[in-house]
């Protein structure tokens, strides 16, 4: 399910920060729009480990051919906050994490360079320990490079990504981007639509289509 969708607003997630005008969010969910296996008494009071989630390990596949050029773990993968209880003190140490800088921020990432263009697509979010490949090391579209994690600023598991003007989010200007090929089901009852170029609408479910 696609959150903080640029096609909503831009700056995507409210704040032009680290890259992050155009980004958008990826919460894995089941038909039902469902991000977790189950609710019980640490969904209304508490926080929940990461492992109940759907996407909580997840392959995260290149989205683009390319170079990797950087590459950063050891985030610990937070549990999850559904909780309007939880979410209050996570809330305010928000700009306690803006002070910490990137790393606080995107968690564990891989950024790629995109092969003939001078942008660079970063991932967000991974889990701990899963990243499978290094700086150097060239990459093609769907290949698996880590799994979906909840490190950095983040309620709960998902894949963040956005694309940049350079590989440094810290000093990078986000730019507009455009998926290939999905199938989108948009919030409501209306049928699926099969979209060859754009971008998922708030809240609409997706997936590769061929």
């Amino acid at each position: 399910m696609a959150q903080n969708s640029p096609a909503r607003r831009v700056p995507s997630h409210g704040v032009d920060l680290f890259g992050e005008r155009y980004a958008i969010d990826f919460v894995a969910v089941d038909r039902r729009r469902r991000t977790a296996d189950r609710r019980d008494w640490r969904t209304i009071f508490a926080t929940e480990p990461p492992e109940r989630f759907r996407g909580f390990g997840l392959p995260i596949l290149a989205p683009a051919d390319g170079v990797v050029v950087a590459v950063h773990d050891g985030e610990p993968d937070h549990d999850g906050r559904r909780s309007q209880l939880a979410l209050v003190p996570y809330a305010l140490g928000q700009a306690g994490r803006l002070r910490q800088g990137v790393h606080a921020i995107a968690g564990n990432t891989v950024t790629i360079e995109l092969r003939g263009r001078a942008a660079f697509v970063s991932l967000a979010h991974l889990r701990l320990g899963s990243i499978r490949v290094t700086a150097g090391d060239a990459v093609a579209v769907g290949q698996p490079i880590a799994e979906c994690g909840n490190s950095g600023n983040s309620t709960e598991p998902h894949v963040h990504l956005q694309v940049m003007d350079r590989a440094d989010p810290a000093h990078a200007e986000g730019l507009p981007l455009a998926f290939r090929s999905f199938t989108e089901w948009r919030p409501g009852s209306a049928p699926p639509s099969t979209v060859d170029s754009g971008i998922p609408g708030e809240g609409s479910i997706v997936e590769p289509t061929g």
